[in-house]
């Protein structure tokens, strides 16, 4: 029935279960779910696109979740999430049109990218600060970029919408954790048509990851909008560092 045998397909579940709980919280599910589909014996552009199969489900229940509990009006964002589906359907193209295995040797460097921002960032917690750019500069220049980066590569979009939200939007972190939902979700929809398109997905596997993303985004969710900051960063900075760390063994 899996495209993989029973064991690793329990394996790609039960990280996709995790990477729901933790994007949800911090963004970045994509860090966990797409090497471990690389480690299953996906190519990359078969982890990619199935990677954005079980992405949407986690995303949407964490939008709907945060939306819910007015943390964030979904209606104001229609506009950049639309702009960030056009990219993410773009950026997807790209990938399966372009070699893609140097996705093996950025991922650390991404990861650790992360990593440091937040450990090292003083002052991040959920107290908005002063605003860089106006909504309407950050949807045309930060979304689109982001939004690409999610279609062509995937993994740490969420973290990014996040960081762009908090340095140039003023956003406290949680804030920034709701609003990036829905513009993740629109750009991991647009790469999934894409892929699509190309039959790239792992369809049955990715389908039994996106039950468990969607477990592990409510209970994530809640857990953020109880806690907020104090949980959001250190979650960011542990899970980065401890798959840089195992990819980069995986190379030596």
């Amino acid at each position: 029935m899996f495209e993989v045998s029973l064991d690793l397909a329990l394996l790609l579940i039960g990280a996709a279960f995790f990477a729901g709980f933790i994007d949800s919280i911090a963004g970045g599910g994509g860090l966990i779910t797409l090497p471990v589909l690389l480690l299953a014996g996906a190519t990359p552009l078969q982890a990619l696109s199935t990677n954005k199969v079980q992405g949407v489900f986690g995303t949407a229940t964490a939008a709907l979740s945060y939306a819910a509990s007015g943390h964030v009006r979904l209606r104001s964002q229609l506009g950049p999430a639309a702009i960030a589906f056009v990219a993410g359907l773009c950026g997807a193209l790209l990938a399966s049109v372009i070699p893609t295995e140097g996705l093996r040797l950025a991922l650390p460097v991404i990861l650790i990218g992360i990593a440091a921002f937040f450990a090292f960032k003083k002052g991040l917690d959920d107290t908005d600060r002063v605003q860089r750019i106006t909504p309407a500069t950050f949807a045309a220049f930060v979304v689109p970029l982001i939004g690409g980066y999610d279609g062509l590569i995937g993994p740490g979009a969420g973290s990014f919408y996040m960081i762009g939200f908090v340095t140039l939007a003023g956003y406290g972190v949680l804030k920034a954790t709701a609003h990036t939902k829905l513009l993740n979700l629109a750009s991991n929809l647009g790469g999934l048509v894409a892929f699509a398109a190309v039959g790239a997905p792992w369809w049955i596997t990715g389908l039994a990851m996106g039950v468990a993303q969607i477990a592990g985004a409510r209970l994530g969710a809640r857990l953020a909008m109880r806690v907020g900051a104090k949980v959001i960063k250190p979650l960011l900075v542990v899970t980065s560092s401890a798959l840089a760390l195992r990819l980069i063994w995986q190379m030596i």
